[in-house]
């Protein structure tokens, strides 16, 4: 039978998940897997499962069973509030902070609004603007401060390598600017690259939304897990006004919980609260009292800070074997914190063709240019070094080296014999 008249107008526009798919088709556990942004079941705080359960069920009984607000827990948005020092108005319980993304894209992005982002982009926020058949535009940080930009004048990258001088016409004046609603920006430990946005950068950033009339979803589920530098302040501190700020549970406590929040306006709450009405009338009640107990009574803290110690070491050693088996000219990143660094190789690499070879092989990895709307990039990949246990690490990291060195030497081998 043929169903495609049933589906409906968007399902062309769904943009499938590479991880999700490995991890559909392979057994984490039988390969050396850098893929997925899994965190180290390790820092999992199950031996406080066991008490922090006895104490929802006495303390909230069938409460914690039943159905709750739309918006949350008040014992849990109270303990966010507090946390972060913003008003209890301001915050909204999600169920993961994936929801966070889409009901922002569900809300204010019609089919061909522009999103600006700067890439590499995080790949599940693509999928849920392609979802709802937006645009997405790059946004060039290094030009925002720069005279002449932000003004519909300057140029702005489309993702191909080339610039183009904002999509004027004549009869109606438009530009990618204008048609713009949204920006997206990871600015803690990027995912995928694993870069942390500067000040200065931020305050640019908050310059040209208000010039244009933006708002800015900020994502932010990494921003806790600092093992270097200093803090900066978030984007939502310099621009509340006009800034939805993404939280996460998933890495700082267990992503089985699927919790997150957003802190905004609450004129621009409000129409979140009416659509999440309609995706899943409330985030999961049990989960959220699980959560205000571990984050209220002190055992997020004490988690973060044996996580944070155990990432800082896997980062380090990781950056450490990339250093010991990569061939010349391939270079990554350092990041200050969250759970992924960035690889480059050399020009005329290609990681997605290079892939099921690497996977025989018992290695996994992401393709960098699928966080790039229109594919390019390809001698780029994403590294995720939470998951692995370190005393597997080396051995993954050796197999990896093998396929580029493979890789390297068949490009010199073709570029030659032409």
């Amino acid at each position: 039978m043929d169903y495609s008249r049933f589906f409906s107008d968007d399902v062309p526009s769904f943009l499938r998940s590479p991880v999700r798919e490995i991890f559909r088709k392979v057994d984490l556990a039988s390969i050396y897997s850098f893929a997925g942004g899994y965190p180290d079941a390790s820092t999992f705080p199950l031996a406080e499962m066991e008490g922090l359960t006895r104490r929802v069920v006495e303390k909230y009984g069938a409460r914690a069973l039943q159905y709750g607000g739309t918006q949350g827990v008040t014992e849990l948005r109270e303990i966010i509030s507090r946390r972060y020092d913003v008003p209890l108005e301001r915050v909204q319980i999600t169920t993961s902070s994936q929801q966070g993304i889409d009901v922002c894209a569900r809300v204010f992005l019609n089919p061909g609004d522009v999103v600006l982002t700067t890439y590499p982009a995080y790949l599940g926020a693509l999928q849920s603007f392609r979802a709802y058949r937006a645009a997405v535009h790059r946004l060039p940080l290094e030009d925002l401060s720069t005279p002449g930009q932000g003004q519909g004048e300057g140029p702005i990258a489309d993702g191909r390598g080339r610039s183009e001088r904002s999509e004027r016409s004549s009869d109606s004046g438009s530009t990618v600017y204008r048609r713009a609603k949204l920006i997206y920006i990871v600015p803690d430990f990027c995912n995928p690259s694993g870069v942390t946005m500067s000040p200065e950068e931020r305050q640019a950033l908050v310059e040209f939304a208000r010039r244009e009339d933006l708002l800015i979803v900020e994502d932010s589920p990494y921003r806790e897990l600092r093992y270097s530098g200093t803090d900066i302040p978030t984007i939502y501190s310099l621009a509340p006004e006009r800034t939805l700020h993404l939280g996460s549970f998933s890495k700082i406590f267990a992503p089985g919980f699927r919790l997150g929040w957003i802190i905004a306006e609450p004129a621009l709450l409000e129409q979140i609260f009416v659509c999440k009405q309609a995706l899943d009338l409330c985030p999961p009640v049990f989960d959220q009292y699980l959560a205000a107990e571990f984050m209220g009574s002190g055992a997020l803290d004490r988690n973060l800070k044996r996580s944070i110690s155990l990432y800082r070491d896997k980062r380090d050693y990781m950056v450490s074997l990339l250093e010991k088996y990569m061939p010349t000219g391939v270079s990554w990143t350092h990041p200050d914190g969250g759970l992924f660094l960035w690889v480059t190789l050399p020009e005329g690499i290609d990681t997605v063709a290079m892939y099921d070879s690497a996977l025989a092989a018992g290695v996994a990895y992401v393709a960098g240019s699928f966080f790039f709307p229109d594919g390019s990039h390809r001698n780029t990949m994403r590294l995720n070094f939470s998951y692995l246990a370190k005393e597997r690490m080396e051995a993954g990291v050796h197999l990896l080296a093998a396929e580029i060195n493979r890789a390297v030497s068949c490009s010199s081998q073709h570029v030659n014999s032409q």
